[in-house]
């Protein structure tokens, strides 16, 4: 009887085997929860998620970073946040689609102030309900400055998952303070304008080089993980949205450098975007949810704490969590445990006509 059972074991680890690899077809099919066009325009394809499920209360927007695609929110079944709110209440996300060379003066005021403000408004006329805002790390820290931009928008709350407030306060940006502080960021700058911005194939370096130790641990995970097909469709959902990660624009990534991460603007309380256009995010006086992992390379709690001291006249709570990684905040099977409860708590409590 046992060698029967072993055989069919080392079977069934030689189909995985062929299934993971690069000529096999995958441990499960690529999931997408079924959604319906809201609209599209360039660089905003807005989807509603779910919609014949039976939905309540205030509309939700998931608002996607730069440079990650939108399967962010809608990763497999069990790790997807856009399931996940839109079983019981409206909810959308939005796809920037390709970043390419011709996009390059793309800033932050082309979101803050054209692409999110009409996805809002949009998705508020079509429930005729303010709308909340959720966003993970860059997507987090546009929805700030969105709310502290137009406060008379229909807004309900803000979330910002992994949202880096100050950058300081996140162990892997010290070399670029460190070259910042003494020799200025000029040849930088210079460098990605030169480029248009970081190419997808360099964003999806830049990531795996965040996390070193799965990247060089994977082919023994995977060799040690031939009998747990849900380990290895884990890994394999996560290295499919790596590669689909497309690029930066090079104004928005200048921005993000120069601005938000060495000139730590949220913690000086004004975003400047434009000659013609400041943001003065301490402003911002929406209820706002901060949620922080001690674990993220990207985004550290303590960087993600200091929303609290950033936005003085928001009603702001934060949590901090711990073992999560940029990604896992929002996607991994513990998120649905620890995370997704609390951001259902803050919905339900920030509802409003």
């Amino acid at each position: 009887m046992q060698p029967r059972r072993n055989a069919t074991t080392l079977l069934r680890s030689a189909r995985t085997a062929w299934a993971i690899s690069p000529l096999g077809p995958g441990v499960e099919p690529v999931h997408e929860t079924p959604s319906t066009v809201l609209y599209e325009k360039p660089h905003a394809l807005v989807r509603r998620i779910a919609p014949a499920a039976a939905q309540s209360g205030n509309p939700v927007l998931l608002v996607t970073p730069l440079a990650v695609p939108v399967s962010c929110w809608d990763l497999r079944p069990g790790q997807s946040l856009a399931a996940h709110l839109a079983s019981t209440r409206p909810t959308y996300t939005i796809d920037y689609g390709d970043i390419t060379f011709a996009d390059r003066a793309m800033g932050f005021e082309h979101w803050v102030d054209g692409i999110l403000p009409e996805a809002v408004r949009r998705i508020a006329d079509e429930h005729d309900a303010p709308v909340h805002l959720v966003g993970w790390s860059l997507g987090a820290s546009m929805s700030l400055m969105l709310g502290a931009h137009l406060p008379n928008l229909p807004i309900a709350s803000i979330t910002g998952l992994a949202a880096p407030i100050d950058y300081r306060r996140t162990g892997t940006y010290a070399p670029l303070f460190a070259v910042g502080d003494t020799v200025g960021l000029t040849p930088l700058l210079a460098t990605t304008k030169l480029a248009g911005g970081a190419p997808a194939v360099a964003t999806r370096l830049a990531y795996r080089w965040l996390s070193p130790m799965r990247e060089l641990t994977k082919p023994w995970t995977l060799l040690t993980n031939l009998d747990q097909p849900e380990t290895l469709a884990r890994i394999e959902a996560t290295d499919r949205f790596t590669s689909s990660m497309p690029g930066y624009p090079a104004r928005l990534l200048n921005q993000s450098i120069a601005v938000l991460t060495h000139g730590r603007a949220f913690m000086h309380g004004e975003v400047r975007l434009t000659d013609d256009l400041t943001i003065r995010t301490r402003d911002l006086a929406l209820p706002t949810l901060l949620i922080g992992s001690t674990s993220d390379a990207i985004a550290h709690a303590d960087s993600v704490r200091a929303g609290l001291e950033a936005f003085p006249k928001a009603k702001v709570e934060f949590i901090e969590v711990d073992g999560f990684s940029h990604l896992g905040i929002v996607a991994s099977p513990r998120a649905s445990e620890v995370v997704w409860p609390a951001l259902d708590r803050h919905l339900a409590a920030t509802d409003r006509a």
